[in-house]
């Protein structure tokens, strides 16, 4: 079996520096096969399959839409990495491994005690859901890393939280797959101060402000400074 490709949710509009600088983070560092972009597909991407799709619900429901049409695709690799566009490998890995988060539950309370809203509600909702089927301490998997994905599965997964309005589909998939992994703190900064990663930090995320302004973008674009295979040499 070959290497897996990767697919990409991306949203319609921006340029997306962020995800120019990790195309050239997986090319230099994460073994794959094909690179999908699926949703919008950027003037200057290069050498990339893409997969349109409709984006006319809310960006939960645009990437379940998204995933749904990437594991519906004949030419995806059965089993590929389900990465978001502000995801930095940088380090080199031989293959991808599993990470979790931790206990849903755990994750859950961390975020009730700052805020509310759909994300949370999600949260709750697939927690809910997986308690059900019977998977009492459900882990997270809503990690800012790739995750190893197998086509058949996670459409099923699909299928099983259609009902739900905000889908934690990483964490549904880990948990009715039985992935197991590795857990780790999630590797997101979010803001523009030195601090929370390293040279040592194999997986790195980006918000739009941090990556743009901050000291974590200056770091991710001095790692990467050669264009890749991925994207036109005209800007």
């Amino acid at each position: 079996m070959g290497a897996p490709d990767i697919v990409v949710p991306v949203r319609e509009g921006a340029v997306n520096e962020q995800l120019r600088y990790a195309l050239r983070s997986w090319a230099a560092h994460l073994p794959h096969g094909r690179v999908w972009l699926v949703g919008h597909r950027l003037q200057w991407a290069a050498g990339v399959g893409h997969i349109p799709t409709r984006q006319a619900g809310t960006k939960y429901q645009n990437t379940t839409v998204a995933v749904r049409a990437a594991c519906e695709h004949p030419d995806v690799s059965e089993r590929f990495l389900l990465c978001n566009d502000d995801f930095f490998a940088m380090h080199p890995v031989e293959e991808m491994p599993v990470f979790h988060r931790g206990p849903v539950r755990r994750v859950e309370a961390y975020y009730a005690a700052r805020a509310s809203g759909k994300y949370l509600r999600g949260m709750r909702e697939t927690r809910e859901l997986l308690e059900s089927l019977g998977h009492l301490e459900p882990l997270s998997y809503e990690l800012h890393v790739p995750l190893p994905v197998d086509r058949a599965g996670m459409l099923n997964v699909l299928e099983v939280g259609r009902h739900l309005d905000v889908v934690h589909k990483r964490s549904l998939y880990g948990n009715l797959a039985q992935l197991g992994g590795a857990e780790i703190r999630d590797v997101k900064i979010l803001h523009r101060a030195p601090r929370g990663y390293g040279r040592d930090s194999p997986f790195l995320s980006t918000m739009p402000d941090s990556f743009a302004h901050g000291h974590i973008g200056q770091f991710i674009r001095r790692a990467f400074p050669e264009p890749s295979r991925y994207e036109t040499r005209r800007r």
